[in-house]
């Protein structure tokens, strides 16, 4: 990477929501880095679903045919490296690297995703994405009819066994602990025969991320399929957050209908902004980011 460089778009995250950016800029012929760190939140799933025409594909082939697609625009350049600084500087920004190099740029956007924070259960980060599992959209269909279980408590695990009841009867629920359910959602996910284990879970055992029951603590071991879990996550970049971005209640970025952040000149798109987390949603938001950032450039510059 050469230690200073200049262009019109600076785009952080080079998966999906990035990727659909730069194309659309490069397709409006804006001179555009991607600067990306290579660690998209997805890179141990072993399939994507509800992505017309890669239904079924392996999310880093998904990535890789992009990346290819993308760089035949002649003015979009793809870059390993992670941004660890970032700042005003006249009518744009400038951006420092890892490795100490700097990319001055009238716009950014920021498709840096988010990190999930998963617990210290054994066995649960192995099998994060590929049989504990967060949305049944993208992977229900796969497990359907087969032993699951839903990990929650209290209104949150009520609400998320009942979503995922839709997609098969043969459903635990796991609180981890004491229940604080209430008596009127304990009978009714009784009556739709969904069995409540308190036990305290000790470790998830499975076969390369393959889930093949829980380990629970006094308690017989569960056989399961798929395990369902709603987890923590922060923010993969912060250096928004530094620039002055405001944050929605749920710790997102927030963005308007444009995709433009509360700071002028600061675009995001993808996981940082929004709940939905899918490769179709990212892909549509991103490709909305390029259009509408040209289209700031040119009002700008007419």
């Amino acid at each position: 990477m050469a230690q200073h460089q200049h262009t019109e778009v600076l785009i952080i995250g080079g998966s999906y929501a990035g990727l659909a950016a730069a194309m659309a800029l490069g397709r409006a012929r804006r001179r555009v880095i991607v600067l990306d760190s290579g660690r998209p939140c997805n890179r141990q799933t072993p399939h994507a679903h509800n992505f017309l025409t890669h239904d079924g594909e392996a999310p880093e082939a998904i990535r890789a045919q992009a990346r290819a697609q993308v760089l035949a625009y002649p003015t979009v350049e793809l870059l390993a490296g992670e941004a660890v600084a970032a700042q005003r500087q006249g009518a744009g920004f400038v951006v420092r690297t890892a490795d100490g190099a700097t990319i001055e740029a009238a716009k950014l956007v920021f498709a840096t995703g988010v990190k999930d924070v998963l617990p210290p259960t054994p066995g649960f980060a192995e099998a994060w994405g590929i049989s504990v599992l967060h949305c049944p959209y993208c992977h229900g269909y796969e497990v359907a009819d087969q032993p699951l279980g839903v990990l929650g408590n209290g209104e949150l695990g009520f609400d998320f066994a009942r979503l995922i009841h839709h997609w098969s009867p043969q459903l635990t629920l796991f609180t981890n602990g004491p229940a604080t359910l209430t008596e009127e959602q304990t009978q009714h996910l009784h009556h739709r025969g969904i069995t409540i284990i308190e036990a305290e879970i000790q470790r998830l055992d499975h076969a390369a991320g393959y889930l093949r029951q829980v380990m629970l603590a006094g308690a017989p071991p569960v056989p399961l399929t798929a395990l369902f879990a709603r987890v923590p996550f922060e923010l993969h970049c912060l250096l928004p957050v530094s620039l002055g971005c405001d944050l929605t209640a749920q710790g997102l970025l927030q963005v308007d209908e444009m995709q433009r952040t509360s700071v002028p000149g600061i675009f995001a798109a993808g996981d940082a902004t929004t709940p939905m987390r899918s490769v179709a949603v990212a892909v549509a938001a991103g490709t909305k980011v390029g259009a509408f950032v040209n289209h700031e450039l040119i009002h700008e510059q007419f």
